[in-house]
């Protein structure tokens, strides 16, 4: 899958969740749980011990339909890591040009992270491919999307942050391209506690609600 099929997929399905998780072991749990729930689409952040062993273990293990990506990836050297051990697309909290540049030369799809309209265009002018709004909630949630898609109407953009059951259909009528997904989708605890069934379902209804809110 080429960088222009990983965006396709991307705003086609609109949801990425956020793994965090104490373990490489307990990371892979929760993908294959939120996987039954019709979700193809993971970000396996830096924080994840061993995080780029286990992107090119679930990027070996996954056929193409499935995107292993990496997230809170702070420099171009994690993101050529993330690259080379199979990431179809980087992400991160922050805006630095020079990881732009990286994936920009590998042909991944890169989306930094940046909060005013400065930062937002200076991203997207750099050769973002979509650009994270992080931490959308703090700024007014999907209010605060669509105060930036009026000028910014051509800027992909991807809120994260403050996303939920609740909130996620206003944020996709703000203009958003897809949604960040933390622990209102990937809930550990209910992994934890074996409750696998209601993660399943959370990712159903937020596949649901993007369906329905575009």
């Amino acid at each position: 899958m080429n960088k222009q099929e990983v965006i396709r997929k991307i705003e086609e399905t609109g949801l990425l969740p956020v793994i965090r998780a104490n373990s490489a072991d307990e990371a892979t749990e929760i993908v294959e749980t939120i996987q039954k729930g019709g979700v193809s689409i993971f970000e396996i952040t830096m924080t994840v011990p061993n995080a780029v062993h286990l992107i090119e273990k679930l990027a070996n293990l996954y056929d193409k339909n499935v995107l292993i990506g990496a997230g809170t990836v702070l420099t171009p050297e994690q993101a050529q890591d993330c690259i080379n051990a199979g990431a179809r697309f980087i992400i991160s909290p922050a805006l630095n040009l020079s990881t732009i540049d990286v994936c920009r030369k590998n042909e991944i799809a890169v989306m930094p992270g940046a909060l005013t309209p400065t930062e937002i265009v200076t991203a997207w002018n750099h050769g973002a491919d979509f650009v994270k709004v992080f931490p959308a909630g703090a700024l007014g949630g999907a209010n605060y999307i669509k105060s930036l898609k009026a000028p910014l109407p051509d800027i992909k953009i991807i809120p994260t942050g403050g996303v939920s059951l609740k909130t996620a259909a206003d944020f996709i009528k703000a203009g958003a391209s897809a949604l960040g997904i933390g622990a209102e989708l990937v809930d550990l605890e209910a992994l934890r506690s074996g409750n696998k069934e209601l993660i399943i379902e959370r990712a159903r209804q937020f596949v649901e609600i993007i369906k329905n809110s575009r």
